[in-house]
Parts: structure tokens; sequence; C-alpha cells
């Protein structure tokens, strides 16, 4: 995209919206880009606050499992 075309779009945008709407639409833009600029600061230091819950510890066990008993071996 040279300088021309940048020129060309200017005056599409002059012929558009009239010269008088052009500073109230670049104002609107402005506005809104700080919006979503200060929305992404906030956004990451929400991100960086946020914690996990810490992950469930099993319960302790009373006893230690019991070997298996065996069945009584026929002599």
């Amino acid at each position: 995209m040279g300088p021309e075309w940048i020129v060309v779009g200017i005056i599409a945008v002059a012929v558009l919206f009239g010269a008088k709407k052009i500073p109230d639409i670049a104002r609107n833009v402005g506005r809104a880009q700080g919006e979503f600029k200060k929305g992404m600061r906030e956004g990451a230091v929400e991100d960086t606050t946020q914690t996990t819950p810490p992950a469930p510890t099993p319960p302790a066990a009373a006893e230690p499992p019991k070997p298996a008993e065996q069945p009584p071996s026929a002599p």
C-alpha cells in the first residue's frame, strides 16, 4: 500500500462522513482504544492475582492394610 492509497482513503472518508464528523470519529476511536488497553491491563492484573485452590489431600489411613489370610494347608 503506497502513499497514494492513503490519500485516496482519506478523501473517501471525508466524502462519506463529511469534514465535521471526522474529528468526532477520531475521538471515539481514540477513546475506544484507551478503554481496550485499560481492560487488557486490568485483565492481566486479575490473571496474576487469581490463585488456584490447593489440591485436596487424601485422608490419612487409620491402620495399615493387613496381609491376606492364607487358608490352612492340607498335610
